[in-house]
């Protein structure tokens, strides 16, 4: 009797040990490093990941870089998760980094994106509809494309249209500023009724708050409809299985993350507020995000990440 207490003593002390050990990471994975490199979208979904991963019990740490960095970042694992893969304009980076095995794709998390130049709608009623048209009215742009920080994938495809003479540009310039300092000046000329160019985007209120058209004909270097990707250092959701089953199970929507940047730049509320006001009213999409997914101790997850909100 004696022998048979200790081997179902012994079997229930295995069961617990391997359930601990199906739960259990490594210590470095109690600290997750997000990259930011300062858009909007991506603050926004940076702030539901924080939010989710706080829940959980992790403790979130960001940096806010230039995307190059972030990738190199990635490689050296100084950063452990980018939610701002866009594809394609990021495809140099991607087959530089991941496409040879030094950074890993976790998931798709967003589709149906656009990303290219823009103007508002009057001048491309004027007959700006194309990126030929662009040099056809040189003179009302200044010559002037307004993009975002320096280093940025979409700036720099900018500047090889630009030194390749492609549609006659030659002669124009690229101001490089952050997404901010470049709807300011959108705005501006918006209210005076100019002809600007910009790097325009969806998913961003931009769309909203300006009657503005994307361009044709920068395919070859902006691509057609895109996608954001999650990416990972090299191994990330192997060592961190928790967290990379929560990173893919991570889906965005366009009106998700529309909604959330409105309330930001509109200065209703700070981001992570918003996120967390957004998430209150639509408490749903946390159910899939948390499928397979445990507290970082191994207990109930969609409870910790509510009792958050």
């Amino acid at each position: 009797m004696k022998t048979f207490k200790k081997a179902v003593a012994g079997s229930l002390l295995l069961a617990v040990t391997l359930a601990s050990q199906a739960h259990a990471e490594d210590a470095s994975c109690a600290t997750v490093t997000l990259g930011d490199p300062g858009w909007s979208d991506i603050a926004v979904t940076n702030g539901i990941a924080s939010l989710v991963l706080d829940g959980l019990g992790y403790e979130v740490k960001t940096q806010t870089l230039g995307v190059p960095i972030i990738f190199a970042g990635l490689q050296k694992g100084q950063v452990d998760v980018f939610l701002g893969n866009w594809m394609p304009a990021q495809q140099a980076n991607y087959d530089k980094f991941v496409a040879n095995g030094a950074v890993d794709k976790v998931a798709e998390n967003l589709s149906g994106t656009e990303y290219t130049l823009a103007v508002p709608t009057y001048a491309y009623d004027a007959g700006v509809k194309t990126f030929a048209d662009l040099e056809k009215h040189a003179d009302k742009f200044g010559r002037k494309i307004y993009g975002i920080a320096s280093g940025a994938p979409a700036n720099e495809s900018i500047k090889e249209i630009i030194a390749a003479n492609e549609f006659g540009l030659k002669d124009w310039k690229l101001v490089e500023s952050s997404e901010q300092a470049m709807l300011v000046q959108v705005g501006r000329a918006v209210k005076r009724d100019e002809f600007v160019v910009f790097l325009g985007w969806t998913p961003h209120p931009m769309n909203v708050q300006y009657d503005m058209k994307y361009l044709k004909g920068g395919e070859k270097y902006f691509g057609d409809s895109g996608s954001v990707n999650t990416l990972a250092r090299k191994g990330y959701a192997a060592q961190c299985p928790n967290v990379g089953k929560l990173l893919s199970n991570l889906k965005f929507t366009q009106d998700m993350e529309n909604a959330i940047m409105d309330k930001v730049l509109s200065k209703q509320a700070s981001n992570d507020q918003a996120v967390k006001d957004w998430l209150k009213a639509n408490p749903e999409v946390i159910d899939g995000w948390l499928k397979g997914v445990t507290t970082r101790e191994g207990g109930d997850a969609l409870a910790a990440v509510k009792a958050k909100l």
